[in-house]
């Protein structure tokens, strides 16, 4: 699942020509976090993004000064993000880029052409949303890779979830959730927050838009998405989540129910049916080389484009090189092979290139938090209800639901301990 697609906000570049000599307000910045800044600019453009994209879709919003503590919050949090990504040395470049973008048309049912075309009519730079396409990407790359590890999977947890999908079919029902989360912090009084989840329920039985709530009160991940969590099935949401939906059918509300981060409130406001399960194995194999010191990008890159062309005319096997030189000691010491796996359990990078790659080919040298590689596709199969496939399968319903918790915890600690100044304007206004 990309991460990014869900929190991509794209930002409109407005340009006003003005017909008289008046004065241009400089931009300035509202909030000071850690050694970046976020401009008032940044936070009127994500508003009126917000508020165009609540026209075309009709979705109400809630009182101006509730949108912009909401957006403020959304974009701090973001800005951590994108911070940990460059600390990490996250590079999005043009290729993956142009990838993301096509990725994004092809949902639209648009051509890139006629994406640009719709973005330029909406006031949108093109540039501007490509560059915001990267950031979003290198923030979701730099959380999976933080992310994955905080992840602890014991075999006994695998072997247990195994068994019990072996008794079950390869159906399973899909349930599109939304979510409201209110923050239990320090101080909080419990009775009060209690009460302002009932009253929640009470206005939600009476009607009131679920994604207008999510948006004005939630302080979960997905608050500016009308707490959208999208597709999912019952493995691959959070527990907390998954242990509430028993048979509730389509628009049922469930809540508020209590966790260690405060109180909750999910709606079912979509359900499909039964879904046949099947699995890609990938047998691959691959080099690593990390950079240090000594050893820069450039000259992993030259040194593993050498290793491609010695393999390639002949000169050594693969299998040697990987032995004699790789820095992934697992493999290494199996000529670089990783067996047979499911794709999704590699990081985004490594996932394109095992799934692009015709077997026997060798990559060109790409980059991932790991370091450096050269990977060799050696084989793919189907595999159906096998107990490798239920293995794996059993691996990634634990994965999925403890990163979407750990994320969420991640996402939370990083918020608490940055700096984060807000900046008075003239008036003596809170920015």
């Amino acid at each position: 699942m990309k991460m990014w697609k869900h929190t991509l906000i794209v930002i409109l570049s407005v340009l006003s020509a003005s017909s008289m000599a008046a004065p241009v307000e400089l931009d300035r910045v509202a909030v000071i976090v850690n050694d970046g800044v976020i401009l008032q600019s940044d936070i009127d453009i994500a508003i009126v993004t917000l508020e165009t994209n609540s026209k075309k879709g009709s979705q109400a919003l809630p009182d101006i000064d509730v949108l912009r503590e909401q957006v403020l919050e959304k974009l701090i949090v973001d800005t951590i993000q994108f911070q940990e990504s460059e600390r990490l040395g996250v590079k999005i470049d043009d290729n993956r880029l142009n990838q993301a973008v096509q990725e994004i048309a092809k949902e639209r049912n648009l051509t890139v052409d006629q994406l640009q075309n719709s973005l330029t009519e909406d006031g949108v730079s093109y540039a501007t949303f490509r560059e915001q396409v990267r950031k979003e990407i290198a923030i979701s790359e730099a959380r999976n890779a933080l992310v994955r590890r905080r992840i602890n999977i014991l075999p006994a947890e695998v072997e247990s979830l195994s068994e019990q999908l072996a008794t079950e079919t390869n159906a399973s029902v899909q349930y599109r959730l939304q979510h409201i989360q209110l923050r239990l912090e320090e101080g909080t009084d419990k009775q009060a927050l209690e009460k302002e989840a009932n009253d929640m329920i009470k206005k939600l039985d009476q009607g009131e838009d679920f994604s207008t709530m999510a948006i004005s009160y939630s302080k979960g991940p997905k608050a500016l998405e009308g707490g959208d969590w999208g597709w999912l099935r019952k493995e691959e949401m959070p527990t907390i989540f998954a242990d509430q939906i028993t048979t509730q059918a389509k628009g049922a509300v469930i809540g508020p129910f209590r966790s260690g981060v405060g109180l909750h409130i999910i709606k079912i406001s979509d359900t499909r049916g039964l879904e046949t399960v099947a699995v890609t194995e990938v047998n691959a194999r691959h080099i690593l080389i990390k950079t240090s010191v000594i050893l820069s990008d450039e000259g992993a890159q030259k040194q593993l484009q050498n290793y491609a062309r010695r393999i390639e005319s002949g000169e050594i096997k693969f299998g040697e090189l990987a032995e004699q030189h790789s820095q992934d000691p697992g493999s290494a010491a199996k000529n670089g092979e990783l067996g047979y796996q499911t794709p999704d359990l590699y990081v985004p990078e490594f996932k394109h290139q095992v799934e692009i790659l015709p077997i026997g080919q060798i990559s060109e040298p790409f980059k991932t938090v790991h370091g450096w590689h050269i990977v060799e596709v050696l084989d793919r199969r189907e595999v159906d209800k096998t107990d490798t496939a239920l293995t794996n399968k059993a691996y990634r319903i634990l994965f999925n639901r403890k990163f979407n918790e750990e994320a969420s915890a991640w996402m939370q600690e990083i918020r608490a301990s940055a700096f984060v100044e807000f900046i008075e304007n003239d008036e003596g206004e809170e920015q």
